[in-house]
């Protein structure tokens, strides 16, 4: 399977993975639910996820481990989001192409249309973060099934 991978994309495999939460990310998570823009859902996520890594599909789909999402929250701050730019969030991942997922405190999840976070413009990709992991399952399903890993 690993030599036809490769032929196919031209690379080895890379890491594929939903990784359980550590203390360590339990910890992370209760961090950040200090904050108060984080929604409830992604603080009970984290609780139970560290991190998602699907290097493979596509150009990739990351979610960010808790302890990564307050570390960039404390150097960089809060993500606009929004037609209005008032409505802060956080970002939770990539599609590993240099497009960024965040998370506003509505539990709505927004994709970057270019990669610089200076002063962004977003895609609404999903109404929660239930939504959101319904897509990527999707766009992991659809890889295996034919190699395309969808827009999201």
């Amino acid at each position: 399977m690993t030599g036809e991978f490769e032929r196919r994309h031209g690379f080895p495999p890379g890491t594929n993975e939903v990784r359980p939460a550590s203390r360590a990310d339990r910890a992370a998570a209760r961090a950040l639910a200090q904050v108060s823009l984080i929604p409830a859902d992604l603080v009970t996520f984290y609780n139970s996820i560290g991190d998602v890594t699907w290097a493979d599909v596509g150009n990739g789909y990351f979610l960010d481990a808790a302890s990564d999402v307050l570390l960039r929250l404390q150097e960089y701050g809060v993500v606009d989001v929004g037609a209005d730019q008032k409505v802060h969030g956080l970002v939770i991942g990539s599609n590993g192409g240099g497009l960024s997922y965040v998370a506003g405190p509505d539990g709505s999840v927004h994709r970057t249309r270019t990669a610089p976070l200076d002063e962004p413009e977003f895609d609404k990709v999903a109404d929660d973060l239930r939504q959101f992991l319904e897509l990527l399952e999707r766009s992991l399903a659809r890889f295996v099934a034919d190699g395309e890993p969808g827009s999201l």
